[in-house]
């Protein structure tokens, strides 16, 4: 120090002063790389639908290559989590199903749901709660929807399953007074129309169902209650993945055309009666050629389903780093009912 003292104690001190800052900024950058390196831990306060599932090993890793990130039901591991998750099914009864320990400041807290808001109860008692969404709406932290189509790498060649009958409808909870119900009894009286499962006393198994529908021109995509986005199995598994042409009642047409191309899929709203549409079913289910033309759009796409909660989960890794740090819905439940 003398040396510089005696002959350049400007410079010197300049070079100290920088050497100083540069190493202070290099401890940050460290101790940051350091933190980014921790796993992140996904808690699963409540597995959907209290189902049992083995999480004892890195499934994240294992089973989606998705590296840096424990999924997990330890509540023990409730103060070191990262991300709690809560699916809204689970808790929905009351607010003692949360955890009632005090909330660590750096945890983030996921509010899950694939039902619409016609089929969800008690979401005002959760208003300040969540940091994070995860639904079927397209505006949510986390998109999370039935289906999607993925882009075929070269064009594909889809066969149509044989068809013998025109249409058909497979449902569990029928109400006579319900929108669809009432729109499915006028519509077969100009069509004939043949339905499956509980509510027809015709239960049919998961390993049938497909093949089932697949025997069928068309099928009755009806959604038991029609919100934005909400665009269910019934037309991504039912329907699509059966190998047939799905007619469609939910929301409008141009909310379909956001996922689906227009011609994979007929909307009722296009008709001004059942039976205009029914006589236009018949007409296309005789005109072969014309009718094919509803699966041109299989030559560039596939079908994805996600159905597996420990995929879905995994996501919420890779999203992470990219959602709103600071967050909170005050207001979840007018959220989630904005259309």
């Amino acid at each position: 120090m003398a040396l510089c003292s005696d002959f350049l104690p400007k410079k010197c001190k300049k070079l100290t002063a920088l050497l100083v800052t540069g190493c202070f900024l290099y401890l940050i950058i460290i101790n940051s790389n350091f933190r980014n390196t921790d796993p992140l831990i996904i808690l699963v306060w409540h597995w959907p639908f209290r189902a049992t599932v083995n999480l004892s090993t890195n499934v994240c890793l294992d089973l989606y290559g998705i590296g840096n990130c424990i999924l997990t039901q330890n509540k023990s591991l409730f103060e070191r989590a990262d991300v709690l998750v809560v699916h809204h099914w689970d808790v929905r009864g009351r607010n003692s199903d949360l955890p009632q320990k005090a909330r660590p400041p750096h945890q983030k807290w996921l509010w899950v749901n694939l039902e619409s808001p016609s089929n969800t109860q008690n979401v005002h008692r959760l208003n300040g709660l969540f940091n994070w969404t995860m639904t079927y709406k397209t505006d949510s932290d986390i998109f999370l929807p039935y289906g999607e189509l993925v882009r075929n790498s070269k064009t594909a060649q889809f066969s149509i399953p044989k068809k013998s009958k025109p249409v058909t409808w497979v449902v569990s909870n029928y109400h006579r007074n319900n929108w669809r119900a009432e729109y499915h009894a006028s519509l077969s009286k100009y069509i004939e129309i043949d339905v499956y499962g509980r509510a027809n006393n015709k239960p049919i198994s998961k390993e049938m169902l497909l093949p089932t529908i697949s025997q069928y021109a068309f099928y009755e995509a009806f959604e038991n209650s029609v919100h934005k986005d909400y665009i269910t199995e019934k037309l991504w598994r039912n329907a699509y993945l059966a190998g047939s042409v799905p007619v469609v009642l939910g929301p409008p047409r141009d909310n379909y055309e956001k996922f689906v191309p227009s011609d994979s899929f007929i909307h009722v709203n296009d008709f001004v009666s059942e039976k205009e549409l029914a006589n236009f079913l018949t007409s296309l289910w005789k005109n072969q050629s014309h009718y094919a033309q509803y699966f041109n759009w299989r030559r560039k796409y596939s079908i994805k389903m996600t159905t597996d909660w420990k995929e879905r989960f995994c996501k919420i890794c890779t999203k992470f780093h990219s959602l709103p740090q600071s967050q909170i819905y005050y207001d979840l439940n007018g959220w989630f009912e904005a259309e």
